[in-house]
């Protein structure tokens, strides 16, 4: 019996019982559809992860400019003009400086200059001054209004911006009538509420003031950090050379805050959820093969006749063995094409739900039939070795 025989009668044996070949298949199609899903959906996951991440924190920059020394007249490491000479650097999207001070934390801040019994028109909030980028630099938008300008600042206008946690806390939710607020006793006109900051979410909760109206007012001119958005993949560079272009020959006293390896966090993410889910389609997997080995058993059991028929007329171990052999094997492959096939549907409609980029390797489309295909050779090698061990006269005599 040639090669194609021994398919024939495999295919034949699988075939006699389909309802039992089916149910044989299914623990096959669940293990390698589960294997499937896990890596797919591991990989999509972490790279959703890390995507996410790099959107945010491996795009931003974060200079922080130590306080001048105490002197009588104190010359500041970054002016407000360093900000240009930042925004010049190749990879940079948007640049904004801060400035703020303990003295600013915690200011009374109030609605209105008339103090009635009962009502609480004042909070405490902190006082910054920044430049005008700072909506684009916090990744923020403008709820209301507008923020300051050049012109703004070149005229020291008294004029403030709120963060939206602000503007609620002092019951302010539209600029049209020209609202006021009170710092130590000095009214500035608000132009704007700004809204939705990703980046030093704290400004969402503070009065946002003019870089020469704060100095005039608070003694607030002295900047103390400078965010830096970039391009993705610029962010180590621009960490390099942003303290040169804001402090020439000064640049070692600054101190810059640039992302981690992504390389690293891709890793992470993907092996944890790899891990947490693996367990899970192995034992689907060990599952299926018990299935597999049982009834092929079965199998073996019920057709002892015709095994002693072909030995009878025959047929050597070898062939016996063989034929069961291919019949597992054949269940085994079919619920792996099954089971990848499966898999990577789910794993594109969970991608098309949570609007993923699916990320499907081709060797897993590949390696899933073979693993399915692995898996039943290896639970039809005691059935197989069992037929082919019985006598021709015992078995027809069964």
């Amino acid at each position: 019996m040639d090669l194609r025989d021994l398919w024939t009668e495999a295919l034949a044996g699988v075939l006699a019982r389909p309802t039992r070949s089916a149910l044989t298949t299914l623990g096959t199609v669940l293990g390698i559809t589960t294997l499937v899903i896990t890596i797919g959906v591991s990989a999509t996951a972490g790279n959703q992860i890390v995507g996410r991440f790099d959107s945010l924190t491996a795009t931003s920059v974060t200079v922080v400019v130590p306080p001048p020394p105490v002197s009588a007249d104190p010359v500041p490491l970054v002016d407000w003009s360093g900000v240009d000479a930042v925004r010049r650097l190749a990879g940079v999207v948007s640049v904004a400086a801060i400035a703020d001070s303990r003295e600013t934390a915690s200011v009374q801040v109030r609605a209105n200059d008339v103090v009635a019994p009962g009502d609480i028109t004042g909070q405490t909030m902190a006082v910054l001054a920044a430049s005008p980028t700072l909506p684009a630099a916090v990744r923020g938008r403008m709820a209301a209004g507008r923020f300051f300008d050049d012109g703004d600042i070149a005229r020291h206008d008294r004029v403030a911006v709120l963060g939206d946690q602000a503007a609620r806390l002092l019951g302010i939710s539209s600029v049209q009538d020209s609202p006021a607020v009170f710092l130590k006793g000095q009214a500035y006109t608000v132009i704007g509420i700004l809204g939705g900051a990703e980046r030093e979410q704290h400004v969402s909760t503070a009065v946002i003031l003019p870089p020469t109206t704060a100095k005039d007012q608070l003694g607030l001119g002295v900047v103390t950090r400078v965010l830096i958005n970039t391009a993705l993949g610029a962010a180590k560079q621009v960490a390099h050379q942003a303290p040169i272009a804001l402090a020439p020959g000064a640049e070692d006293a600054l101190t810059v805050t640039a992302p981690p390896d992504l390389t690293k966090a891709r890793k992470g993410v993907q092996g944890d959820v790899n891990g947490l889910f693996l367990v899970l389609g192995l034992v689907s997997l060990v599952v299926g093969a018990i299935g597999i080995a049982n009834v092929t058993l079965v199998t073996v059991m019920d057709r002892i006749g015709e095994i002693g028929l072909r030995r009878a007329l025959g047929a050597s171990r070898r062939q016996v063995a063989g034929q069961f052999l291919v019949e597992s094997t054949t269940i085994g492959l079919l619920g792996g094409v099954i089971g990848a096939v499966l898999g990577m549907v789910v794993v594109v409609t969970v991608s098309a739900i949570r609007d993923w980029t699916p990320v499907l390797d081709v060797r897993l489309a590949c390696g899933a039939p073979v693993a399915g295909a692995l898996v039943g050779l290896l639970a039809g090698l005691y059935p197989s070795l069992r037929a082919s061990r019985m006598e021709p006269v015992d078995a027809l005599r069964s």
